[in-house]
């Protein structure tokens, strides 16, 4: 979810995703796996996706994340 949070205003991809859980990013194999649960966590409502195979926290999600923060920048 951290990883989500600095994916800033792109969103994470699924290969970014694969590296922040240390698999290996060459493989297809590993970088579908990440895919496929960022999906899972769509569909649980923890993360969107307003571009296709762009991840990130919902809006109140990001506002929170972002209070923390000097001046609320992610």
């Amino acid at each position: 979810m951290a990883a989500a949070v600095e994916g800033g205003r792109d969103g994470l991809g699924a290969r970014r995703a694969a590296g922040v859980l240390g698999w290996d990013t060459a493989s297809a194999s590993r970088v579908e796996g990440a895919r496929a649960r960022l999906k899972r966590l769509v569909e649980r409502g923890w993360l969107v996706e307003e571009k296709p195979g762009r991840f990130k926290l919902p809006a109140q999600e990001q506002e929170a994340a972002g209070a923390g923060r000097p001046g609320g920048v992610l």
